[in-house]
């Protein structure tokens, strides 16, 4: 079935400056569909958000999808899906239809789709129970879901319970979400999807965005597993890599502060397989905007399967940042030629650093142009009884800002020292911070 899905994922929509995150690539690959027949249930969202536009190109992707599949069995266009592969349709709204059993007609099956009519509330678990019953739990063959919705259940029961029933049965799950206007629940999505979400989940912007992913998932599906894959992702220069995540399967490295190679030796060859890469960035920048991740990536395997991992974006919060206790002013220390040997004396040195070092930061929301802050932070030790024991408390002197707008103030770098106490170290400790802020002056710009 080739490469089936591939993605890439952020675990953060909005950043602050210089907040590290975490990107994940995925891909998944199936063994071919030519020599492991398969069984495929379209369940397609007729809800009534779906009227219109939404639908139509719905339909348009799914006789693509059958098309694709078609040619694929048997290396044919010919109207007759072969080598005892077979597509079904299930569609739903208030609740759920059979308009087409598992068939190996594909006009029969377009047909079928031509017939959907947009209307009623969203059913999901009647969707999942009816495209259940289409498999013959007796039949060999791999079997496949591929779920689309565009919004969140309004009605029956909870899916999850039909979708994990699916799964173990060996059914294979995907779904493919539109931004509809019900509003898409991703989470939903990674629930009832088989894992990892993140190379059996898609999400369209919009409805023209449908024909590319049901075509690249077709075609995916219809080769054979991937062999030597190599995948080089290039970040854009205000990234860089901070680290790379072991894989599940292959090997990664670091090329560069911004590019990274992932190898997989072979995927899919045998059962459905996925394959997942994490690692952490850095924004370097000192701009807010939102922003792409990468500036390239590029996949290729021995079987030509086609991978389109998308380009997600990301929002960054640039605010006014003030540092609050500054790093230590270092002494320079420099060693003349030849020097072997060297006696320096720092200076006096106060114990303020003993023990462990909480690092704290804050924003303070819609600060007024020209207002000095006045603001304490609190911080209380709690014992196991719930009682707290003063530990500390910063109070800091904000300084006015002139933009002509009230605007955040990041305040970063708000140290406090926990000395170990009674002799005990590695200890767990826990503590209650409590800030108050407030304006120091009575200019009444604002």
């Amino acid at each position: 079935m080739g490469l089936n899905l591939s993605n890439k994922v952020l675990d953060k929509s909005k950043i602050l400056c210089r907040e590290p995150f975490f990107v994940t690539l995925a891909l998944s690959a199936s063994p071919d569909i030519q020599t492991n027949p398969t069984d495929i249930v379209l369940i397609l969202d007729r809800s009534g958000s779906m009227t219109g536009l939404p639908l139509e190109e719905v339909k348009s992707a799914a006789k693509t999808f059958i098309d694709i599949i078609d040619e694929a069995t048997d290396g044919v266009k010919d109207g007759t899906i072969g080598n005892g592969s077979s597509i079904g349709i299930v569609s739903f709204s208030t609740t759920a239809t059979e308009d087409s059993p598992l068939s190996t007609s594909v006009s029969d099956l377009k047909a079928a789709v031509d017939t959907l009519v947009a209307g009623g509330n969203t059913n999901h678990s009647d969707a999942f129970k009816k495209a259940r019953e289409l498999f013959d739990p007796l039949s060999t063959n791999a079997k496949v879901m591929v779920m689309f919705t565009d919004g969140k259940t309004t009605v029956g029961p909870n899916p999850s319970i039909e979708a994990a029933l699916a799964r173990s049965l060996g059914i294979t799950i995907y779904c493919i979400g539109l931004t509809g206007s019900g509003g898409i629940d991703v989470s939903a999505l990674n629930d009832w999807a088989t894992d990892p979400d993140s190379t059996h989940v898609s999400i369209a912007p919009t409805p023209s965005d449908l024909e590319e992913i049901f075509k690249q998932l077709a075609a995916n599906i219809s080769k054979t597993g991937a062999t030597n894959i190599v995948i080089d992702e290039v970040l854009n220069d205000e990234f860089n890599i901070v680290q790379i995540l072991p894989p599940n399967i292959g090997n990664a490295s670091l090329i560069n502060n911004t590019t990274l190679k992932w190898t997989i030796d072979e995927l899919g060859k045998t059962t459905n397989e996925g394959a997942s890469l994490t690692f952490e960035v850095k924004y370097l920048g000192d701009s807010s905007g939102v922003f792409e991740v990468n500036k390239s990536i590029q996949y290729t395997d021995d079987e030509n399967n086609i991978a389109n991992f998308g380009s997600p974006e990301i929002a960054i919060d640039c605010t006014d940042v003030i540092v609050v206790d500054p790093c230590p002013t270092p002494q320079n220390i420099d060693f003349d030629n030849c020097q072997d040997y060297l006696d320096y004396d720092l200076g006096n040195y106060f114990l303020d650093n003993l023990g462990r070092i909480l690092e704290l930061s804050l924003t303070i929301k819609n600060v007024c142009p020209n207002k000095k802050v006045a603001l304490a932070v609190i911080l209380n030790q709690v014992d196991d009884l719930g009682v707290e024991t003063k530990k500390g408390m910063k109070i800091i002197s904000v300084p006015p800002h002139n933009s002509d707008v009230c605007e955040d103030i990041r305040l970063t770098n708000i140290k406090f020292v926990l000395p170990e106490e009674n002799g005990l170290l590695c200890q767990k400790r826990r503590y209650a911070a409590r800030v108050i802020a407030n304006y120091i002056d009575n200019n009444p710009i604002c």
